[in-house]
């Protein structure tokens, strides 16, 4: 399973991180398919930057984020679009 989830680069104490696309089996740090974007905690506020169009495309295809990368998704409004193309397409299916 494919997994968007966060990658951590940087020096000790001042991390910064890259969203990248990667299987569940591998590590943290480790090989990844495509890199979506990158997060940045140390300033205040925080800097958030997605490739929407290919987090989008991930998340169509199966990918699942992490716990961590969801709420980064919902701060930035990314993941409403999901969600709202999930719940259009539930209401527009014929029930019988």
């Amino acid at each position: 399973m494919l997994r968007i989830r966060l990658m951590r680069m940087g020096k000790k104490k001042k991390p910064f991180y890259r969203v990248v696309v990667a299987p569940s089996l591998n590590p943290r740090s480790g090989r990844f398919v495509e890199i979506v974007g990158h997060y940045n905690p140390i300033p205040d506020p925080a800097q958030i930057h997605f490739d929407e169009e290919r987090v989008l495309y991930w998340l169509r295809v199966g990918a699942q984020p992490t716990e961590t990368v969801q709420r980064l998704l919902k701060i930035t409004g990314i993941w409403q679009k999901v969600s709202g193309q999930e719940g259009a397409q539930s209401e527009t299916s014929p029930t019988t």
